[in-house]
């Protein structure tokens, strides 16, 4: 666990008031312990088998992120204690989250992913399915999730205007669905977009959360 690039991130990020995700997806508890006693709370997994098992055995005050493609048939498990989920990309996983959430007797914070790399493995939506989504009357029944904000991965490219684009485009639908559509909730606030190698482009468009791993793990 890398200590000293753990807190360079952390002064770097401080101008912009954004805020760290470690990404602690397959790494041990001992690694995660290490730098909660850091003074890093925010930590993100992307299975939810994994995520289950951490936080039933790490601290509580830790606030989990899970920042992978979520099925539907496994939200009960992470709806107790799950802080934020980034990786939101259908009305149909969104309900599921909402019922779960009215079972557990709580709000969900949730971030709509969107599709914005040139490549077909990554998931998230397209603009035109975003707006159909939060137009349509089964979302505006929706009461135990809050709509924070917006999830988006780059390209995998060493091309930073590329990478560039990608991240103003999706500052720019952030602004734009914050004027039309979230003018009164106040938690439509973050921008979760930039990992390892992109992080700081992703600061100047905007980004929130920026999303962690190999810089302060190693790599998997």
């Amino acid at each position: 666990m890398n200590t000293a690039n753990y807190k360079e991130i952390i002064e770097e990020i401080k101008p912009y008031g954004a805020h760290l995700v470690a990404v602690s997806k397959t790494k041990p508890a001992q690694d995660i312990v290490a730098l909660y006693n850091e003074g890093q709370r925010i930590f993100g997994e992307n299975k939810v088998q994994e995520l289950v098992g951490k936080a039933a055995e790490l601290p509580k005050d830790i606030h989990w992120h899970l920042i992978g493609h979520l099925q539907t048939n496994k939200v009960k498990q992470v709806a107790p204690f799950i802080s934020m989920i980034h990786s939101v990309d259908s009305l149909k996983l969104l309900t599921e989250i909402n019922k779960q959430a009215q079972l557990n007797n709580r709000n969900i914070n949730c971030l709509l992913q969107v599709f914005i790399a040139d490549e077909e493995t990554k998931f998230g939506l397209n603009k035109a399915e975003l707006l159909e989504l939060l137009s349509s009357s089964a979302f505006a029944e929706l009461q135990n999730v809050h709509i924070c904000g917006l999830m988006g991965m780059a390209t995998n490219t060493t091309d930073e205007q590329k990478i560039a684009a990608e991240f103003q485009g999706l500052q720019n639908l952030f602004l734009e669905l914050k004027h039309t559509h979230f003018s009164d909730k106040p938690y439509f606030k973050e921008l979760s977009m930039g990992m390892s190698s992109d992080y700081r482009i992703a600061l100047k468009f905007g980004a929130t959360l920026i999303r962690i791993g190999s810089m302060l793990f190693g790599e998997r």
